[in-house]
């Protein structure tokens, strides 16, 4: 079976890249800092390249990583069973192709669980979603999945021979799981900010076992906390409606939500194609067992020999409707889910946009309110206490001017984000698209070589 759905890199052959690229990161740096206006730039790359991320949220350093080309390839592959029973888990081999000068090596490859993956996108989700950055989503962790994992054998992903039983399915959710989280790194490798993060370089790079994510753990007790936070946050969200000023954000808000419900429909009708095709499937191998029966049964040889070919063909066609099923899913149904989370992630830097805006507009009511305190201190003839007023004046002024410059802020941030989402959408959707159609051309003219095969052999029934 195919390996998931290819990245919109898969086709690069890293090593055939001309050395001169190595240096693109050092001739950037070398070339701003001629600049006497963004003096400084140097070293806040250096910064971000040993692990000080703070400074890449100004507007210079966010210019020069934005204009900044990303080489690198992650490949996730043999996943592996370490352990056995419920203390047992999967384990994932990740190869690293890259020509970034960043990197120690341009080819790596470590050894990582399942939780580290989920600790890697908490990480970045605590350092870039309140700056407004998109973070491409992680899967979501499955509970009834990893259990029916942890009590069988060493999973394997030849999950396309058409069985149903029970080691088939586990082998159906390994090789999903390994192909989101593929996709997954290659497009945090792939964001001009997120893959120069140390935290990213390090889940890369380090042969040495990574510390337990434990929060990540869905019967955790941090797994509950957050569990109770999102609710939170959703309740938030429905509750809160911001005063949208910008006409921008106002319709693309407009525009997340209507694709997010076209996916959706999208992806359930796809979900349902699939598994019409896997009957469709099972059909035929009852067929082909029926004609089997028909064939022995038949005095008549030239008519048996015909019946005896004819159930070879819908075995031939059992086993191309289970490639047709798999096409459905894995190529176009697993690349909608994907954007499905996506767009998750975008609703969430929306949220926290509205979430600076409350801190600005509150920074704003408590300013208001010590102003009215000012003026009646100043009625009552209380120095001591215009004095405090004019204090926690200057302190909420401050916070409002503060507040202000963050809404600005990631108000920018997210803009250029979903203009780089939009970018990259549509070139992914067209070679998704362009694969799923070349796949099923190729399964219907296999099917039709099939039955131009067996019609020599209808004809020479006498």
């Amino acid at each position: 079976m195919s390996d998931g759905l290819e990245t919109p890199f898969s086709n690069v052959d890293i090593n055939n890249e001309n050395r001169d690229d190595e240096d693109l990161f050092a001739s950037a740096v070398q070339e701003v800092s001629l600049d006497p206006e963004v003096n400084g730039v140097r070293e806040s790359l250096e910064k971000a390249s040993i692990g000080d991320v703070s400074s890449i949220g100004s507007p210079i350093m966010e210019e020069i990583v934005t204009e900044r080309a990303n080489n690198i390839i992650v490949t996730v592959t043999e996943p592996q069973k370490i352990g056995e029973g419920m203390s047992s888990y999967v384990a994932y081999r990740v190869l690293t192709k890259t020509n970034m000068p960043i990197f120690s090596k341009h080819d790596f490859a470590v050894l990582r669980r399942f939780s580290d993956f989920l600790g890697l996108h908490e990480k970045l989700t605590e350092k870039y979603l309140r700056s407004g950055r998109i973070i491409p989503p992680a899967p979501e962790k499955s509970i009834v999945g990893t259990t029916k994992l942890k009590m069988t054998s060493t999973p394997s992903t030849e999950s396309a021979n058409g069985t149903t039983g029970s080691n088939s399915l586990q082998s159906q959710f390994v090789e999903r799981r390994r192909a989101a989280l593929e996709r997954f790194l290659n497009r945090v490798a792939q964001h001009p900010v997120l893959c120069i993060d140390p935290d990213f370089r390090e889940f890369l790079e380090s042969e040495s076992e990574l510390p337990k994510a434990t929060s990540t753990s869905a019967l955790s007790g941090a797994g509950m906390l957050r569990l109770f936070n999102k609710v939170g946050e959703t309740v938030n969200k429905i509750t809160y409606r911001m005063d949208e000023s910008d006409p921008w954000f106002e319709e693309r808000v407009a525009r997340v939500e209507s694709l997010e419900s076209g996916l959706r429909r999208l992806c359930g009708a796809c979900e349902a194609l699939a598994t019409e095709r896997r009957e469709l499937a099972a059909r035929s191998h009852e067929a082909a067992r029926s004609v089997a029966a028909a064939a022995a049964a038949d005095p008549h040889a030239p008519l048996s020999r015909a019946l005896s070919h004819l159930s070879d063909l819908h075995e031939k066609i059992e086993h191309l409707r289970i490639e047709q099923s798999n096409t459905d899913f894995y190529v176009l149904t697993e690349h909608i889910k994907d954007y499905l989370g996506l767009i998750g992630a975008i609703k969430d830097v929306f949220h926290e946009r509205v979430k600076v805006f409350q801190n600005w507009q509150h920074a704003q009511m408590q300013l208001t309110k010590r102003r009215e305190n000012k003026a009646k201190a100043e009625i009552a003839n209380r120095p001591e206490k215009i004095e405090q007023a004019a204090n926690e004046i200057i302190e909420w002024e401050s916070k409002v001017e503060r507040g202000q410059q963050e809404f600005d802020q990631i108000s920018r941030v997210i803009k250029k984000e979903l203009e780089r989402w939009e970018e990259i959408r549509i070139s992914e959707l067209r070679a998704t698209i362009l694969r799923y159609l070349e796949e099923h051309m190729k399964h219907q003219a296999q099917s039709i070589r099939y039955w131009d095969a067996f019609l020599p052999e209808a004809r020479a029934i006498k």
